[in-house]
Protein backbone atom coordinates (compact mmCIF):
# COMPACT_ATOMS: atom_id res chain seq x y z
CA UNK A 1 0.00 0.00 0.00
CA UNK A 2 2.77 2.75 0.44
CA UNK A 3 3.46 4.87 -2.47
CA UNK A 4 0.14 3.16 -4.04
CA UNK A 5 -1.74 6.94 -3.96
CA UNK A 6 -0.53 10.14 -5.39
CA UNK A 7 -0.91 12.60 -2.52
CA UNK A 8 -2.72 16.03 -3.67
CA UNK A 9 -2.38 18.15 -1.37
CA UNK A 10 -3.45 21.95 -1.55
CA UNK A 11 -1.44 25.15 -1.83
CA UNK A 12 -1.74 26.87 1.44
CA UNK A 13 -3.82 30.06 1.28
CA UNK A 14 -3.44 31.10 5.40
CA UNK A 15 -4.53 34.71 4.35
CA UNK A 16 -7.99 33.57 2.56
CA UNK A 17 -8.60 31.10 5.29
CA UNK A 18 -7.67 33.27 8.43
CA UNK A 19 -10.08 36.05 6.77
CA UNK A 20 -12.89 33.60 6.38
CA UNK A 21 -12.36 31.82 9.85
CA UNK A 22 -12.56 35.48 11.11
CA UNK A 23 -15.69 36.94 9.35
CA UNK A 24 -18.11 33.34 9.95
CA UNK A 25 -16.74 32.58 13.51
CA UNK A 26 -15.14 29.22 11.88
CA UNK A 27 -12.15 27.31 14.08
CA UNK A 28 -8.79 27.52 11.28
CA UNK A 29 -9.15 24.23 9.92
CA UNK A 30 -12.74 24.17 8.86
CA UNK A 31 -12.03 27.38 6.83
CA UNK A 32 -9.06 25.79 4.96
CA UNK A 33 -11.25 23.04 4.40
CA UNK A 34 -13.41 25.38 2.71
CA UNK A 35 -10.90 27.76 0.96
CA UNK A 36 -9.36 23.91 -0.90
CA UNK A 37 -13.28 23.93 -1.93
CA UNK A 38 -12.69 26.77 -3.07
CA UNK A 39 -15.59 28.69 -1.16
CA UNK A 40 -12.80 31.60 0.07
CA UNK A 41 -15.86 34.11 -0.31
CA UNK A 42 -18.23 34.29 2.66
CA UNK A 43 -21.20 33.92 1.40
CA UNK A 44 -20.73 30.76 -0.76
CA UNK A 45 -19.01 28.94 2.28
CA UNK A 46 -22.38 30.30 4.27
CA UNK A 47 -24.81 28.44 1.49
CA UNK A 48 -22.31 25.31 1.53
CA UNK A 49 -22.40 24.81 5.15
CA UNK A 50 -25.97 25.37 5.43
CA UNK A 51 -27.98 24.02 2.49
CA UNK A 52 -31.16 24.95 2.96
CA UNK A 53 -34.04 24.37 0.17
CA UNK A 54 -35.00 27.91 0.08
CA UNK A 55 -32.03 28.29 -1.79
CA UNK A 56 -32.94 26.07 -4.90
CA UNK A 57 -33.32 27.74 -8.15
CA UNK A 58 -36.29 28.11 -9.88
CA UNK A 59 -37.41 24.90 -11.68
CA UNK A 60 -38.24 26.76 -14.42
CA UNK A 61 -34.97 27.83 -15.70
CA UNK A 62 -33.92 24.52 -16.99
CA UNK A 63 -34.36 24.34 -20.38
CA UNK A 64 -37.22 23.29 -21.68
CA UNK A 65 -39.52 23.30 -18.43
CA UNK A 66 -41.68 25.84 -19.88
CA UNK A 67 -42.68 23.38 -22.73
CA UNK A 68 -42.63 20.52 -20.51
CA UNK A 69 -44.93 22.07 -18.00
CA UNK A 70 -47.57 23.05 -20.34
CA UNK A 71 -47.68 20.20 -22.59
CA UNK A 72 -48.49 18.32 -19.21
CA UNK A 73 -50.94 20.93 -17.96
CA UNK A 74 -52.64 20.68 -21.43
CA UNK A 75 -52.98 17.23 -21.25
CA UNK A 76 -54.59 17.36 -17.73
CA UNK A 77 -57.42 19.44 -18.87
CA UNK A 78 -58.06 17.08 -21.60
CA UNK A 79 -58.12 14.27 -19.29
CA UNK A 80 -55.48 12.25 -21.62
CA UNK A 81 -53.54 9.71 -20.23
CA UNK A 82 -50.06 9.74 -19.89
CA UNK A 83 -47.15 6.81 -19.26
CA UNK A 84 -43.82 7.33 -17.44
CA UNK A 85 -41.23 5.42 -18.93
CA UNK A 86 -38.08 4.84 -16.77
CA UNK A 87 -35.21 3.15 -16.29
CA UNK A 88 -34.37 -0.24 -14.03
CA UNK A 89 -31.64 1.72 -11.44
CA UNK A 90 -32.26 3.03 -8.36
CA UNK A 91 -31.76 6.90 -10.15
CA UNK A 92 -34.63 6.09 -12.69
CA UNK A 93 -36.61 3.78 -10.16
CA UNK A 94 -37.27 6.71 -8.08
CA UNK A 95 -37.66 8.86 -10.68
CA UNK A 96 -40.50 7.24 -12.08
CA UNK A 97 -42.43 6.91 -8.58
CA UNK A 98 -41.45 10.43 -7.82
CA UNK A 99 -43.63 11.64 -11.31
CA UNK A 100 -45.95 9.28 -10.45
CA UNK A 101 -46.72 10.25 -6.88
CA UNK A 102 -46.63 14.04 -7.79
CA UNK A 103 -49.22 13.65 -10.91
CA UNK A 104 -51.80 11.16 -9.81
CA UNK A 105 -51.89 13.70 -6.58
CA UNK A 106 -52.57 16.45 -8.57
CA UNK A 107 -54.96 15.08 -10.84
CA UNK A 108 -53.30 13.74 -13.94
CA UNK A 109 -54.24 9.74 -15.29
CA UNK A 110 -50.42 8.59 -15.59
CA UNK A 111 -49.23 4.90 -15.81
CA UNK A 112 -45.72 3.97 -15.83
CA UNK A 113 -43.36 1.42 -17.54
CA UNK A 114 -39.93 0.20 -16.44
CA UNK A 115 -38.01 -1.54 -19.37
CA UNK A 116 -36.68 -4.78 -18.83
CA UNK A 117 -32.84 -5.26 -19.01
CA UNK A 118 -32.31 -8.07 -20.50
CA UNK A 119 -35.01 -8.41 -23.50
CA UNK A 120 -35.34 -4.43 -23.94
CA UNK A 121 -32.23 -3.41 -23.16
CA UNK A 122 -31.23 0.48 -21.90
CA UNK A 123 -33.18 3.49 -22.86
CA UNK A 124 -35.59 4.28 -24.67
CA UNK A 125 -35.44 1.68 -27.03
CA UNK A 126 -37.85 0.67 -30.01
CA UNK A 127 -38.48 -2.71 -28.46
CA UNK A 128 -38.90 -1.17 -24.96
CA UNK A 129 -41.67 1.60 -26.50
CA UNK A 130 -43.01 -0.70 -28.29
CA UNK A 131 -44.09 -3.10 -25.36
CA UNK A 132 -44.81 -0.16 -22.97
CA UNK A 133 -47.41 1.26 -26.23
CA UNK A 134 -48.90 -2.54 -26.41
CA UNK A 135 -49.87 -1.72 -22.74
CA UNK A 136 -50.44 1.59 -22.51
CA UNK A 137 -51.82 3.19 -26.03
CA UNK A 138 -51.21 6.82 -25.06
CA UNK A 139 -50.53 9.90 -27.04
CA UNK A 140 -48.05 11.04 -24.45
CA UNK A 141 -44.68 9.53 -23.29
CA UNK A 142 -42.63 11.27 -20.50
CA UNK A 143 -38.64 9.62 -20.61
CA UNK A 144 -36.92 9.77 -17.67
CA UNK A 145 -33.38 9.16 -17.32
CA UNK A 146 -33.28 8.21 -20.79
CA UNK A 147 -34.02 9.60 -24.30
CA UNK A 148 -31.45 12.14 -24.81
CA UNK A 149 -30.05 10.45 -27.77
CA UNK A 150 -33.08 8.58 -28.89
CA UNK A 151 -33.10 10.27 -32.14
CA UNK A 152 -34.50 7.39 -34.19
CA UNK A 153 -36.96 5.98 -31.41
CA UNK A 154 -38.52 9.82 -30.74
CA UNK A 155 -39.38 10.36 -34.17
CA UNK A 156 -40.64 6.94 -34.93
CA UNK A 157 -42.95 8.06 -31.67
CA UNK A 158 -44.15 11.03 -33.54
CA UNK A 159 -44.41 9.18 -36.94
CA UNK A 160 -47.46 7.12 -34.29
CA UNK A 161 -48.99 10.17 -33.08
CA UNK A 162 -46.70 10.01 -29.64
CA UNK A 163 -45.16 13.40 -28.22
CA UNK A 164 -42.49 12.67 -26.04
CA UNK A 165 -41.21 14.64 -22.91
CA UNK A 166 -37.30 13.88 -21.92
CA UNK A 167 -36.33 14.67 -18.99
CA UNK A 168 -32.87 13.36 -18.63
CA UNK A 169 -29.39 14.20 -17.51
CA UNK A 170 -27.11 12.22 -20.04
CA UNK A 171 -25.11 13.49 -23.05
CA UNK A 172 -27.37 14.94 -25.72
CA UNK A 173 -27.06 13.40 -29.43
CA UNK A 174 -25.80 15.67 -32.27
CA UNK A 175 -28.59 16.34 -33.74
CA UNK A 176 -30.84 16.27 -30.15
CA UNK A 177 -34.19 14.00 -30.92
CA UNK A 178 -36.73 16.23 -31.76
CA UNK A 179 -39.11 15.62 -28.59
CA UNK A 180 -41.60 18.35 -27.41
CA UNK A 181 -39.45 19.10 -25.23
CA UNK A 182 -36.07 18.05 -23.95
CA UNK A 183 -35.48 18.94 -20.21
CA UNK A 184 -32.29 18.20 -19.76
CA UNK A 185 -29.69 20.92 -18.10
CA UNK A 186 -26.60 19.95 -20.60
CA UNK A 187 -28.43 22.16 -23.26
CA UNK A 188 -28.35 25.09 -21.04
CA UNK A 189 -30.73 27.65 -20.29
CA UNK A 190 -32.92 29.46 -22.34
CA UNK A 191 -36.31 29.04 -24.26
CA UNK A 192 -35.54 28.04 -27.81
CA UNK A 193 -37.14 25.68 -29.71
CA UNK A 194 -37.17 22.10 -28.52
CA UNK A 195 -34.29 20.04 -29.95
CA UNK A 196 -31.73 22.69 -30.51
CA UNK A 197 -28.79 21.85 -28.28
CA UNK A 198 -26.19 24.62 -27.31
CA UNK A 199 -28.30 27.40 -26.04
CA UNK A 200 -26.70 30.34 -24.77
CA UNK A 201 -27.15 30.86 -20.78
CA UNK A 202 -25.85 29.49 -17.46
CA UNK A 203 -25.74 25.40 -16.75
CA UNK A 204 -28.19 25.67 -13.93
CA UNK A 205 -28.35 21.88 -12.51
CA UNK A 206 -25.81 20.29 -14.63
CA UNK A 207 -24.71 18.08 -12.26
CA UNK A 208 -28.69 17.01 -11.50
CA UNK A 209 -29.20 13.13 -11.22
CA UNK A 210 -32.74 12.31 -13.53
CA UNK A 211 -34.45 12.20 -9.81
CA UNK A 212 -33.36 15.57 -9.30
CA UNK A 213 -34.59 16.99 -12.67
CA UNK A 214 -37.89 14.92 -11.62
CA UNK A 215 -37.85 16.63 -8.17
CA UNK A 216 -37.83 19.96 -10.25
CA UNK A 217 -40.45 18.93 -12.95
CA UNK A 218 -42.35 18.18 -9.69
CA UNK A 219 -41.80 21.69 -8.05
CA UNK A 220 -42.49 23.68 -11.44
CA UNK A 221 -46.46 21.26 -11.58
CA UNK A 222 -47.15 22.67 -8.17
CA UNK A 223 -45.72 26.14 -8.66
CA UNK A 224 -47.76 26.57 -12.23
CA UNK A 225 -50.75 25.11 -10.59
CA UNK A 226 -50.71 27.22 -7.76
CA UNK A 227 -51.08 30.27 -10.05
CA UNK A 228 -53.71 28.57 -11.78
CA UNK A 229 -55.12 28.26 -8.11
CA UNK A 230 -55.82 24.70 -8.31
CA UNK A 231 -56.59 22.92 -4.86
CA UNK A 232 -54.76 20.02 -5.35
CA UNK A 233 -51.55 22.12 -6.16
CA UNK A 234 -52.22 24.68 -3.47
CA UNK A 235 -52.73 21.35 -1.01
CA UNK A 236 -49.28 19.51 -2.27
CA UNK A 237 -46.15 19.87 -0.32
CA UNK A 238 -43.19 18.63 -2.56
CA UNK A 239 -40.78 18.26 0.32
CA UNK A 240 -42.91 14.70 0.99
CA UNK A 241 -40.79 13.67 -2.62
CA UNK A 242 -37.47 14.59 -0.93
CA UNK A 243 -36.57 10.96 0.44
CA UNK A 244 -36.98 9.79 -3.31
CA UNK A 245 -34.64 12.57 -4.45
CA UNK A 246 -32.08 11.52 -1.60
CA UNK A 247 -32.32 7.86 -3.17
CA UNK A 248 -31.70 8.42 -6.64
CA UNK A 249 -29.32 11.13 -6.25
CA UNK A 250 -26.64 9.59 -3.55
CA UNK A 251 -27.27 5.92 -6.20
CA UNK A 252 -26.24 8.02 -9.11
CA UNK A 253 -22.69 8.73 -7.69
CA UNK A 254 -23.44 12.91 -8.87
CA UNK A 255 -21.28 15.43 -7.33
CA UNK A 256 -22.75 16.43 -3.96
CA UNK A 257 -22.46 20.12 -4.42
CA UNK A 258 -24.87 22.72 -5.63
CA UNK A 259 -28.49 21.74 -5.64
CA UNK A 260 -27.69 18.31 -5.22
CA UNK A 261 -26.34 18.90 -1.43
CA UNK A 262 -29.41 21.15 -0.90
CA UNK A 263 -31.51 17.67 -1.94
CA UNK A 264 -29.55 15.22 -0.40
CA UNK A 265 -29.40 17.14 3.22
CA UNK A 266 -32.56 17.30 3.26
CA UNK A 267 -33.95 14.11 1.51
CA UNK A 268 -31.60 11.93 4.35
CA UNK A 269 -34.07 13.65 6.86
CA UNK A 270 -36.67 12.83 5.33
CA UNK A 271 -35.53 9.33 5.00
CA UNK A 272 -34.78 9.35 8.98
CA UNK A 273 -38.38 9.53 9.85
CA UNK A 274 -40.09 8.36 5.88
CA UNK A 275 -43.54 7.21 6.43
CA UNK A 276 -42.94 5.28 3.00
CA UNK A 277 -44.01 1.45 4.10
CA UNK A 278 -41.88 0.53 1.79
CA UNK A 279 -38.81 2.25 2.82
CA UNK A 280 -39.73 1.52 6.48
CA UNK A 281 -39.42 -2.25 5.69
CA UNK A 282 -36.34 -1.81 3.63
CA UNK A 283 -34.29 -0.36 6.50
CA UNK A 284 -35.55 -3.14 8.71
CA UNK A 285 -34.52 -5.87 6.63
CA UNK A 286 -31.06 -3.40 5.65
CA UNK A 287 -30.85 -3.15 9.55
CA UNK A 288 -30.40 0.32 9.61
CA UNK A 289 -31.68 1.61 12.89
CA UNK A 290 -29.79 4.70 13.41
CA UNK A 291 -28.68 7.60 11.28
CA UNK A 292 -29.60 7.32 7.10
CA UNK A 293 -26.56 8.87 5.97
CA UNK A 294 -25.28 8.93 2.22
CA UNK A 295 -22.84 5.15 3.54
CA UNK A 296 -26.61 3.94 4.22
CA UNK A 297 -28.01 5.19 1.32
CA UNK A 298 -25.28 4.19 -1.34
CA UNK A 299 -24.30 0.39 0.40
CA UNK A 300 -27.49 -0.80 1.91
CA UNK A 301 -30.05 0.80 0.82
CA UNK A 302 -29.46 1.60 -3.25
CA UNK A 303 -28.02 -1.92 -3.64
CA UNK A 304 -31.01 -3.88 -2.13
CA UNK A 305 -33.13 -1.62 -4.91
CA UNK A 306 -30.87 -2.28 -8.16
CA UNK A 307 -30.69 -5.90 -7.05
CA UNK A 308 -34.33 -6.48 -9.00
CA UNK A 309 -33.50 -4.64 -11.88
CA UNK A 310 -30.02 -5.94 -12.09
CA UNK A 311 -31.67 -9.86 -11.75
CA UNK A 312 -34.88 -9.82 -13.81
CA UNK A 313 -36.60 -6.53 -13.70
CA UNK A 314 -37.32 -3.20 -11.80
CA UNK A 315 -40.89 -3.47 -11.28
CA UNK A 316 -40.55 -5.06 -7.49
CA UNK A 317 -38.65 -2.20 -6.75
CA UNK A 318 -41.17 0.37 -7.95
CA UNK A 319 -43.81 -1.60 -6.18
CA UNK A 320 -41.87 -1.08 -2.96
CA UNK A 321 -41.99 2.58 -3.32
CA UNK A 322 -45.14 3.55 -4.48
CA UNK A 323 -47.18 0.90 -1.93
CA UNK A 324 -48.95 2.07 0.82
CA UNK A 325 -49.49 -1.60 2.26
CA UNK A 326 -46.96 -2.44 5.05
CA UNK A 327 -47.55 -6.22 4.86
CA UNK A 328 -46.71 -6.31 1.12
CA UNK A 329 -43.84 -4.02 1.31
CA UNK A 330 -42.43 -6.48 4.11
CA UNK A 331 -42.61 -9.04 1.42
CA UNK A 332 -41.23 -7.07 -1.57
CA UNK A 333 -38.24 -5.81 0.79
CA UNK A 334 -37.36 -9.45 1.57
CA UNK A 335 -37.27 -10.13 -1.63
CA UNK A 336 -35.11 -7.93 -2.90
CA UNK A 337 -33.12 -8.39 -0.14
CA UNK A 338 -33.13 -12.00 -0.61
CA UNK A 339 -32.13 -11.19 -4.46
CA UNK A 340 -29.34 -8.78 -3.31
CA UNK A 341 -27.44 -11.75 -1.98
CA UNK A 342 -27.88 -13.58 -5.13
CA UNK A 343 -26.53 -10.37 -7.32
CA UNK A 344 -23.68 -10.08 -4.48
CA UNK A 345 -22.75 -13.72 -5.23
CA UNK A 346 -22.87 -13.69 -9.00
CA UNK A 347 -20.76 -10.31 -8.95
CA UNK A 348 -18.04 -11.67 -6.83
CA UNK A 349 -17.61 -14.99 -8.78
CA UNK A 350 -17.24 -13.01 -12.02
CA UNK A 351 -14.87 -10.10 -10.70
CA UNK A 352 -13.13 -13.03 -8.60
CA UNK A 353 -12.37 -14.48 -12.55
CA UNK A 354 -11.80 -11.20 -14.76
CA UNK A 355 -9.06 -9.61 -11.81
CA UNK A 356 -7.37 -13.20 -11.61
CA UNK A 357 -6.75 -13.22 -15.04
CA UNK A 358 -6.02 -10.00 -15.52
CA UNK A 359 -3.26 -10.35 -12.64
CA UNK A 360 -1.28 -12.97 -14.93
CA UNK A 361 -1.05 -10.94 -18.16
CA UNK A 362 -1.66 -6.91 -17.37
CA UNK A 363 0.88 -4.56 -17.93
CA UNK A 364 1.11 -1.09 -17.20
CA UNK A 365 2.58 0.29 -19.65
CA UNK A 366 0.77 -1.19 -22.65
CA UNK A 367 -2.81 -1.40 -21.45
CA UNK A 368 -4.42 2.28 -20.57
CA UNK A 369 -8.06 0.61 -21.07
CA UNK A 370 -9.50 -2.98 -19.52
CA UNK A 371 -11.69 -4.53 -22.12
CA UNK A 372 -12.92 -7.86 -21.00
CA UNK A 373 -15.82 -9.82 -21.92
CA UNK A 374 -17.02 -13.68 -21.61
CA UNK A 375 -20.13 -15.86 -23.09
CA UNK A 376 -22.46 -15.87 -20.13
CA UNK A 377 -21.15 -13.49 -17.89
CA UNK A 378 -24.50 -11.93 -16.18
CA UNK A 379 -25.21 -8.68 -17.94
CA UNK A 380 -26.89 -7.38 -14.88
CA UNK A 381 -23.65 -6.90 -13.32
CA UNK A 382 -21.29 -6.06 -15.00
CA UNK A 383 -21.40 -2.59 -14.45
CA UNK A 384 -20.55 -2.95 -10.23
CA UNK A 385 -17.68 -5.59 -11.83
CA UNK A 386 -16.27 -2.93 -14.13
CA UNK A 387 -16.30 -0.91 -10.86
CA UNK A 388 -13.97 -3.61 -8.69
CA UNK A 389 -11.64 -3.68 -11.85
CA UNK A 390 -11.03 -0.07 -12.00
CA UNK A 391 -10.37 0.09 -8.32
CA UNK A 392 -7.80 -2.53 -8.62
CA UNK A 393 -6.14 -2.01 -11.64
CA UNK A 394 -7.00 2.37 -12.22
CA UNK A 395 -7.82 1.95 -15.27
CA UNK A 396 -11.05 2.89 -17.71
CA UNK A 397 -12.69 -0.73 -17.51
CA UNK A 398 -15.63 -2.45 -19.55
CA UNK A 399 -17.08 -5.68 -18.94
CA UNK A 400 -19.08 -7.37 -21.58
CA UNK A 401 -21.40 -10.49 -21.23
CA UNK A 402 -24.45 -12.17 -22.68
CA UNK A 403 -26.20 -14.76 -23.82
CA UNK A 404 -26.59 -14.48 -27.77
CA UNK A 405 -25.35 -12.99 -30.66
CA UNK A 406 -25.11 -9.83 -28.77
CA UNK A 407 -22.97 -8.85 -26.04
CA UNK A 408 -24.08 -5.91 -23.36
CA UNK A 409 -21.16 -4.24 -21.34
CA UNK A 410 -21.17 -1.61 -18.64
CA UNK A 411 -17.80 0.90 -18.41
CA UNK A 412 -16.37 2.81 -15.49
CA UNK A 413 -13.80 5.62 -15.98
CA UNK A 414 -10.89 7.08 -14.11
CA UNK A 415 -10.59 11.34 -14.60
CA UNK A 416 -9.07 12.80 -17.99
CA UNK A 417 -10.79 10.12 -19.69
CA UNK A 418 -13.85 10.84 -21.32
CA UNK A 419 -16.00 7.20 -21.87
CA UNK A 420 -18.89 8.43 -23.55
CA UNK A 421 -16.58 10.64 -25.90
CA UNK A 422 -13.99 7.53 -26.85
CA UNK A 423 -17.23 5.12 -27.47
CA UNK A 424 -18.14 8.06 -30.00
CA UNK A 425 -14.85 7.39 -31.66
CA UNK A 426 -15.69 3.48 -31.61
CA UNK A 427 -19.33 4.10 -33.27
CA UNK A 428 -18.48 1.99 -36.06
CA UNK A 429 -17.20 -1.31 -33.86
CA UNK A 430 -20.75 -1.12 -31.95
CA UNK A 431 -24.56 -1.57 -31.98
CA UNK A 432 -25.57 0.94 -29.36
CA UNK A 433 -24.00 3.36 -26.58
CA UNK A 434 -24.70 6.36 -24.15
CA UNK A 435 -23.56 7.25 -20.87
CA UNK A 436 -21.69 9.63 -19.02
CA UNK A 437 -18.02 10.84 -19.27
CA UNK A 438 -17.53 8.65 -16.02
CA UNK A 439 -19.71 5.56 -16.93
CA UNK A 440 -21.41 4.16 -20.36
CA UNK A 441 -23.18 1.18 -21.45
CA UNK A 442 -22.57 -0.60 -24.66
CA UNK A 443 -23.66 -3.47 -27.08
CA UNK A 444 -21.70 -4.99 -29.72
CA UNK A 445 -20.98 -8.14 -31.55
CA UNK A 446 -18.45 -10.31 -29.76
CA UNK A 447 -15.65 -10.25 -32.84
CA UNK A 448 -15.63 -7.25 -32.47
CA UNK A 449 -14.43 -6.94 -28.67
CA UNK A 450 -10.23 -7.15 -29.15
CA UNK A 451 -10.98 -3.95 -31.99
CA UNK A 452 -12.92 -2.28 -29.34
CA UNK A 453 -10.20 -2.61 -27.13
CA UNK A 454 -7.42 -2.04 -29.34
CA UNK A 455 -8.82 1.35 -30.37
CA UNK A 456 -9.54 2.36 -26.89
CA UNK A 457 -6.52 1.66 -25.89
CA UNK A 458 -5.36 3.79 -28.64
CA UNK A 459 -7.05 6.65 -27.84
CA UNK A 460 -6.63 6.38 -24.15
CA UNK A 461 -2.68 6.70 -24.83
CA UNK A 462 -2.78 9.47 -26.15
CA UNK A 463 -5.17 11.39 -24.50
CA UNK A 464 -4.18 10.18 -20.86
CA UNK A 465 -0.61 10.96 -19.22
CA UNK A 466 1.17 8.43 -16.37
CA UNK A 467 0.34 10.38 -13.70
CA UNK A 468 -3.47 9.89 -14.16
CA UNK A 469 -2.81 6.40 -14.73
CA UNK A 470 -1.82 6.41 -10.80
CA UNK A 471 -4.55 6.60 -8.39
CA UNK A 472 -4.82 10.02 -6.54
CA UNK A 473 -5.81 11.00 -2.85
CA UNK A 474 -6.54 14.76 -2.25
CA UNK A 475 -5.57 15.96 1.39
CA UNK A 476 -6.62 18.99 3.01
CA UNK A 477 -3.42 19.53 4.40
CA UNK A 478 -0.93 18.72 7.31
CA UNK A 479 -2.34 18.29 10.34
CA UNK A 480 -0.78 17.77 14.49
CA UNK A 481 -2.72 15.05 16.40
CA UNK A 482 -3.86 17.43 19.10
CA UNK A 483 -6.11 19.07 16.53
CA UNK A 484 -7.90 16.26 16.21
CA UNK A 485 -10.33 16.71 18.99
CA UNK A 486 -14.35 15.59 19.57
CA UNK A 487 -15.22 19.24 18.97
CA UNK A 488 -13.13 20.02 16.36
CA UNK A 489 -14.46 16.91 14.49
CA UNK A 490 -18.33 17.95 14.97
CA UNK A 491 -17.88 20.96 13.68
CA UNK A 492 -15.77 19.55 10.85
CA UNK A 493 -18.99 17.77 10.34
CA UNK A 494 -20.95 20.24 8.63
CA UNK A 495 -18.98 19.80 5.26
CA UNK A 496 -20.92 16.82 5.02
CA UNK A 497 -22.89 14.81 3.51
CA UNK A 498 -19.52 13.66 1.90
CA UNK A 499 -19.71 11.74 -1.55
CA UNK A 500 -19.12 12.03 -5.17
CA UNK A 501 -17.64 16.11 -5.38
CA UNK A 502 -17.41 16.48 -1.84
CA UNK A 503 -15.17 13.91 -0.79
CA UNK A 504 -14.38 13.31 3.09
CA UNK A 505 -11.80 15.42 5.21
CA UNK A 506 -8.53 14.09 4.93
CA UNK A 507 -5.42 14.91 6.24
CA UNK A 508 -1.98 14.39 6.96
CA UNK A 509 -0.11 13.02 9.77
CA UNK A 510 3.61 14.51 9.73
CA UNK A 511 6.16 12.45 11.23
CA UNK A 512 4.54 10.17 13.19
CA UNK A 513 5.21 6.68 15.16
CA UNK A 514 3.89 3.20 15.64
CA UNK A 515 3.10 3.22 19.41
CA UNK A 516 2.77 -0.50 19.47
CA UNK A 517 2.85 -3.55 17.49
CA UNK A 518 -0.50 -3.51 15.12
CA UNK A 519 -3.93 -5.91 16.41
CA UNK A 520 -5.65 -8.13 14.18
CA UNK A 521 -9.09 -7.88 13.85
CA UNK A 522 -12.36 -9.08 11.69
CA UNK A 523 -13.22 -12.99 11.43
CA UNK A 524 -10.72 -13.66 9.18
CA UNK A 525 -7.71 -11.23 10.63
CA UNK A 526 -8.44 -8.87 7.32
CA UNK A 527 -8.10 -5.27 9.53
CA UNK A 528 -5.56 -3.78 11.80
CA UNK A 529 -5.61 -2.03 14.41
CA UNK A 530 -2.85 0.74 15.25
CA UNK A 531 -1.94 3.31 17.97
CA UNK A 532 0.35 6.42 16.08
CA UNK A 533 1.96 8.37 18.07
CA UNK A 534 3.76 12.02 17.11
CA UNK A 535 5.92 12.17 20.61
CA UNK A 536 3.31 13.80 22.66
CA UNK A 537 -0.27 12.90 21.65
CA UNK A 538 -1.61 9.02 20.57
CA UNK A 539 -4.20 8.09 18.50
CA UNK A 540 -6.03 4.93 17.83
CA UNK A 541 -5.81 4.31 13.54
CA UNK A 542 -7.15 1.45 11.67
CA UNK A 543 -6.59 -0.03 8.15
CA UNK A 544 -9.33 -1.88 6.70
CA UNK A 545 -9.34 -4.82 4.24
CA UNK A 546 -5.57 -4.68 5.00
CA UNK A 547 -4.83 -8.49 3.53
CA UNK A 548 -0.86 -8.72 4.49
CA UNK A 549 -0.03 -5.53 3.17
CA UNK A 550 3.83 -4.40 5.44
CA UNK A 551 3.49 -2.27 8.23
CA UNK A 552 5.26 1.08 8.13
CA UNK A 553 8.39 1.23 10.15
CA UNK A 554 10.21 4.10 12.04
CA UNK A 555 9.03 7.48 11.37
CA UNK A 556 6.72 7.75 8.45
CA UNK A 557 3.76 10.72 7.32
CA UNK A 558 -0.05 9.18 7.83
CA UNK A 559 -3.05 10.09 5.49
CA UNK A 560 -5.77 9.66 7.61
CA UNK A 561 -9.82 10.50 7.45
CA UNK A 562 -10.97 11.34 11.44
CA UNK A 563 -13.82 10.18 12.34
CA UNK A 564 -15.65 9.71 15.33
CA UNK A 565 -16.03 6.11 16.78
CA UNK A 566 -18.79 5.20 19.19
CA UNK A 567 -18.59 2.06 21.36
CA UNK A 568 -20.31 1.30 24.63
CA UNK A 569 -21.88 4.70 24.70
CA UNK A 570 -18.30 5.75 24.58
CA UNK A 571 -17.21 8.46 22.04
CA UNK A 572 -13.58 8.84 20.58
CA UNK A 573 -11.37 10.13 18.06
CA UNK A 574 -10.75 7.16 15.91
CA UNK A 575 -8.20 7.06 12.19
CA UNK A 576 -9.37 5.68 9.19
CA UNK A 577 -5.44 4.92 7.19
CA UNK A 578 -5.82 5.79 3.75
CA UNK A 579 -2.16 5.65 3.07
CA UNK A 580 1.54 6.43 4.21
CA UNK A 581 5.07 7.19 2.79
CA UNK A 582 8.58 7.63 4.60
CA UNK A 583 8.40 10.65 6.92
CA UNK A 584 10.26 13.90 5.03
CA UNK A 585 11.35 14.90 8.24
CA UNK A 586 13.26 11.34 8.22
CA UNK A 587 14.79 12.20 5.41
CA UNK A 588 16.09 15.27 5.61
Amino acid sequence: MADHYRWLLPTPQPELAARLAAELSLSPMLAQCLVNRGLAEPAAAMAFLEPRLKYLQDPFRLPHMRQAVARLYQARERGEPLVIFGDFDVDGVTSTALLVEVLKALGWAVNFYLPGRFDEGYGLSREGVGHCLEEFPVKLLVAVDCGSTAVDTVRWLREQGVEVIVLDHHQISNPPPQATALVNPRLGTGEGEPGTAGEKGSTTGCELSAVGIAFKLAHALVKHGRELGLATAQRYDVRELLDLAALGTVADLVPLIGENRILVSAGLRRLQTTRRPGLQALKTVAQIAGTVGVYEVGFLLGPRLNAAGRLEDAADALRLLLTQDSGEAEQLALSLDARNRERQRIERSIAEEVIGALRARFDPRRDYVIVEGQLLWHIGVVGIVASRVLRVFHRPTIILGGDGEDWRGSGRSIEGFDLAAALRECQDLLLRHGGHAMAAGLTLRPDQVDALRERLNELARRTLTPEQLQPSLRLDGDVSMADLTLERLEELDRLSPWGMGNPAVRWVLPNVRMQRPPQRMGKERQHAKWWISDGRDCLEAVLWNVGDAPVPSGSFDLAVEPQINQFNGRRSVQLKVLDWRASHAAQD
